[in-house]
């Protein structure tokens, strides 16, 4: 039902948003090698969005698919899940901003957070041309427990004749509130606070970015809302560093992450992840 619901309004919206402006349409693909772990050797994730701008109002719609290819025992069979996240953001002045976010796990096969479904709302503020701030507030619902996460993030650009540079700096507080008790967040810490920093940089047709995580952090939405950590896993380092191309008005790039992390449930720790991501835009 979710799924038909979801799909009709995105249905909706690329047919009423007739006049997009600086509009996107993107896709991105994910090969992830565990070292360390107890249950995953590697996976493989897909997805694809679109991010519509029309006058006052952007839309962002992105859906997801993982497989992980597991160690059984213990596990008895390989992981597959779908994801589905929807963002609406309407700016009200040229410096006040309301954002709502809608993500859920629409199936998940071996999790016990298969179904949650998170809310989210904020609000950013122009602070000046070159600086954004953004305060969103998170709510996850899972069948054994919620998470509240509250995020605080403030942007920074500024060109140099044709350098554009942008500096982002990010709180994250993340509370769990167990339901039942449960494997998943027997051995979580009830509240986790981690910041990060990002850096992005553009000189004509080329980008390159890096950033990193500092402080432990589990069950985290992460990148503004479009992606949800919802096994149990534990994160305490995270950095990451990618390059890109535009070609005409398609975007090209390709990005390193490296994280550390615990699987909670048996307390394996030094659990080692290797991401590469490829994404590409087609701007219009």
């Amino acid at each position: 039902m979710k799924t038909l619901l979801l799909l009709f309004i995105s249905t909706y919206l690329l047919a009423t948003i007739s006049e997009p402006i600086h509009s996107s349409l993107s896709t991105y693909y994910e090969n992830k090698t565990y070292t360390g772990s107890f249950q995953k050797k590697d996976a493989d994730t897909y997805g694809i969005g679109a991010d519509l701008h029309y006058k006052k109002s952007e839309y962002k719609l992105l859906y997801e698919y993982s497989h992980a290819n597991t160690k059984q025992p213990p596990l008895k069979t390989d992981l597959k899940n779908h994801k589905i996240f929807f963002r609406y953001a309407h700016n009200f002045t040229n410096n006040i901003t309301l954002n709502f976010n809608y993500l859920s796990v629409l199936s998940d096969n071996i999790a016990i957070t298969d179904g949650g479904d998170g809310y989210a709302a904020g609000l950013s503020y122009r602070v000046t041309k070159k600086l954004l701030t953004n305060f969103t507030q998170y709510y996850i619902a899972y069948k054994d427990f919620n998470t509240y996460q509250s995020d605080f993030r403030i942007d920074y650009k500024s060109k140099f004749n044709t350098l554009g540079i942008k500096i982002s700096s990010i709180s994250k507080y993340i509370n769990i509130d167990e339901k039942h008790k449960n494997s998943f967040t027997k051995n979580a810490q009830k509240d986790y606070f981690t910041s990060g920093i990002k850096l992005h940089m553009h000189y004509n047709t080329y980008h390159c970015g890096a950033g990193a995580y500092f402080g432990k952090r589990a069950f985290a939405v992460m990148n503004d809302g479009f992606k949800i950590q919802h096994h149990a896993m534990e994160f305490d380092k995270t950095y990451a560093i990618g390059v890109g191309k535009t070609l005409s008005n398609f975007i090209l790039r390709i990005q390193y992450i490296y994280q550390r992390a615990t699987e909670l449930p048996v307390k394996n720790d030094g659990v080692e992840i290797d991401t590469i991501r490829i994404i590409l835009n087609y701007k219009f």
